[in-house]
This record gives structure tokens, sequence and C-alpha cells, in this order.
């Protein structure tokens, strides 16, 4: 009986010492984080593009967009606490704070008194440099998640206001909507920013001055331009700013042997996307891509301790790829469009028109001029990245990264 006894005794100790004892610590945490956000990019916008990339190949099927080839992919519930179809107000907070709150409310609970912190917080009371860019405004609703609270995504001042005393390295974008309050008698945003220590630069040549020594960086559009955003890509002047300028503006303000946070948005996918405007949207996707393939150098150089996340807020416009019974899509037909329906003027209504008589020849349908419901994807390539594959809730983001960067809210 004694040897029958031991013998399972034995091994049940050994399997202990194999697995249990000897399993290894915590793997270290990616010292460099990227998340960008398709603002309003579902899976129908990037499908589209990379079926209109493919077919300027003259080949049917996925063109080369930079994140699609990223080895982790995960989908994302995005509904608010009041909503199943969110705003970007509350799905900004999700993804900055790791907690619901109502549609058109921002870093604030649905109690609209209990305060909620942005993951940038945190971070960077651990050390870690933090950069906030979008091809917005600076005072809109996914940049605003992560470093502003407020009851109402619509003030702009009050949003923007905030940026000056975090002491976060890095801002950029169009601009402020209300740099002096919408009657023009508050103190100005941009001074706030200066006597905060920022140095202001504006435009593609701003982009180029800052390097790792510039300390904090405001990046802007030049003076006289649409502080509200960017031009959309398909309308861009040489003189625009561009998304890919400043995420290697942000890269070179940003890195350091400590680490770094960056959260960069294409906001611009998200207007498109209202408008019902494909070609816009294809052309918004690839300027994404582009910034984001800088990024992928960044992390080719530090392939061990950088984390790439490419996701979006919600979808917008209800996209559809195939219409009408019809087993065809012909993407190629949005070469017909040369600008934006924003960009048309006193013409944007016979644009429009042009651009759904374009939608029926390829094959291309909406549901909605507004956000929809539907889940968003998510790719992941770098340190920490199989934390995000399969099926997530937006406010499981932030939390996994913090996890992974093996720092907690505070």
């Amino acid at each position: 009986m004694k040897r029958h006894f031991v013998f399972p005794v034995f091994i049940l100790f050994s399997f202990f010492l194999f697995f249990g004892g000897s399993a290894a610590p915590d793997a270290p945490g990616p010292k460099y984080v990227f998340l960008f956000i398709g603002d309003g990019m579902g899976l129908a916008h990037v499908s589209l593009t990379e079926a209109y990339l493919a077919a300027k190949d003259g080949v049917h099927g996925s063109g080369n967009v930079s994140f699609t080839s990223f080895p982790v992919v995960g989908l994302v519930t995005t509904h608010s606490a009041n909503r199943l179809v969110t705003c970007s107000s509350a799905a900004a907070t999700a993804l900055a704070t790791g907690h619901k709150t109502n549609n058109n409310m921002l870093g604030v609970a649905p109690d609209s008194v209990t305060r909620y912190t942005a993951l940038t917080y945190p971070l960077h009371k651990a050390g870690y440099r933090i950069g906030i860019a979008t091809s917005v405004s600076i005072d809109h609703a996914t940049p605003g998640g992560f470093y502003a609270q407020s009851v109402s995504r619509n003030r702009y001042y009050d949003i923007g206001s905030q940026a000056a005393g975090t002491g976060f390295e890095f801002f950029a974008g169009g601009g402020f909507i209300y740099p002096a309050g919408r009657t023009g008698d508050q103190p100005d945003i941009y001074a706030q920013l200066a006597d905060a220590g920022y140095r202001i630069v504006r435009g593609p040549e701003g982009a180029a001055e800052l390097s790792s020594g510039a300390g904090k960086a405001v990046l802007v559009q030049h003076e006289g331009k649409d502080n509200h955003s960017l031009p959309y890509a398909i309308d861009r002047g040489d003189d625009d700013l561009t998304l890919s300028q400043i995420t290697r503006a942000a890269i070179r303000v940003l890195d350091n042997p400590r680490g770094f946070f960056a959260m960069i948005e294409g906001g611009k996918i998200d207007w498109a996307g209202h408008g019902n405007d494909a070609a816009t949207i294809i052309h918004e996707v690839v300027d994404f891509s582009d910034a984001i393939a800088i990024a992928v150098e960044f992390y080719r150089r530090h392939p061990d301790e950088t984390l790439i996340l490419v996701t979006a807020d919600h979808e917008t416009g209800g996209l559809a790829l195939g219409r009408d019974g019809s087993y065809s899509l012909l993407p190629t037909a949005y070469d017909e469009q040369s600008r934006s329906i924003d960009a048309a003027g006193k013409d944007r209504d016979a644009l429009r028109e042009a651009v759904r008589e374009i939608d029926k020849k390829a094959h291309v349908a909406w549901t909605t001029g507004g956000h929809t419901g539907i889940m968003v994807p998510l790719y992941a390539i770098g340190a920490g990245s199989e934390r995000f594959a399969g099926k997530l809730d937006n406010t499981d983001i932030p939390n996994r990264i913090l996890a992974i960067m093996h720092q907690e809210w505070r």
C-alpha cells in the first residue's frame, strides 16, 4: 500500500516543480506603445480600401494596407452606457479610461459627477512620455478623451483648456476650435500652453523642426488654415500638415529610454462616413495606413519593446460592399471623383448626386449618415499583442495596455 501511495505523490511533486515552481515570471512589458484609432473605421472601410488597391493593380483581392498584415486580430464591441450605438466621446472615454459613459459625455460618469482618469495619467506619472495626436482638432472627442473631462463633448474650449495642465509632452492636430472661447473673450489656449512651457509649431516646416530635444510641443496647421481639422487626403495641398508628418514628429519628441505612449487618430474617416463619401474614405484609410507604416518602421528597430494597436471607436455610415443583388464590386469607379463632397462648396449638392451614381457603379451602398452598432476590428503587433486577440469590449483595451506595461490605475 505504501509503494502505491508514494509514487503518485512523487509524480505530483515533480509536476509542480516543472510546471509551477519553474514558471517564468511575467515578460517585460512594452516600453513604446502606439494606439492608432481610425474614427468611424469599420471592417467594410478597410475592405473597400484593400479592394480598391488590388483593383488598381488589376487583380481581385486585397491590396497592401500596412496594418492588416499584423499577426493578431480582434473584434471590439463599442456600445456606450446608454446606447447600443455609441458616439465618439463615449467611445473615447471607454478606450481611454476603461469605463462606459453616456453618449456626448467625455471622461465623466453617467451621474455627471464622477470623473474618470485616462490611462495617460498613470503612465505619465510612471515616467512615460505622452503624445496625443489627430487629424481633426485637439479638442475633439477622441483626442479629448485621453486628457480631458467634460459633461459635454461640445464644450470645446473647456476641453482644450485642460491640455496645458497635463504636462504631456506632445499634442498635434488641426488646432483648437475656439482657442479664445466661443465669444473670443476667454484666456487664449495657445497662450496657456506657451506659459506651461510648450513650444507651438505650425505646418510641415514646424513638424520637420521638432526633435528629441524639443521639450514639450504642440504641432498644428498654419495660421489662417482651418483649425477644425487637417484637409482630407484627397483635397490636401503641399503646405498642409499630414498625419504621417505628425507621426514622425511625435516619435522624435517622445522617444526616450524610459518609453512612451502615443494615441494617434485618423479622425476624418468618420467625417467622410457621415457624408457617405466612399472615395474620400479610401484616401483617408490609405493616409491612416501611411502613418501607421511609420510606427511599423519604429517597431522594426525595437521589436521586443514596441506594441502597435490599430482599432476604431465605432463604424460610421453602415457601409455595404455589394448591392442590388449583384455579386460585383468595382471600386475603381471612385477614380472618377477628384475631391471630397465637403470641399465642393456651392457644387456640393451636384457632387453628392454624382457620387451616388458612382456608388451604384461600384456596387457600394450605405444604411445611415450616422454611426452603427457593429463590432469594429483591432489589429496588433509587437510586445504583448497576443493579449488583444479574440472578442473584446472597448473598455478592455486600456486595462490590458496598463496590465502589460505593469502599471496600475492611480
